[in-house]
């Protein structure tokens, strides 16, 4: 099974390359893009028997900031 695990950061936290690749937008001549936060995507391919609490504890642990960044969990259908 696929499982997808989105990092963001937290609101307030500044983003600096989410305002260089903002800049860049610009300097391309594209208008309207008011902000831009980057952030990261993990694909995980694991068994059936790896549980939610198990997702959890690794998105805590390894894959997340806790500290400034949120994450959310995706399984992904096959």
């Amino acid at each position: 099974m696929k499982v997808r695990v989105y990092v963001s950061l937290k609101n307030g936290v500044l983003d600096p390359q989410g305002r260089a690749i903002h800049h860049a937008i610009e300097g391309l001549g594209f208008s309207g893009v008011q902000d831009v936060r980057a952030g990261r995507l993990i694909e995980l391919d694991v068994d059936d028997t790896v549980t939610d609490d198990a997702l959890e504890a690794m998105a805590q642990q390894l894959l997340a900031n806790m500290v400034i960044e949120n994450y959310r969990i995706e399984r992904v259908a096959a």
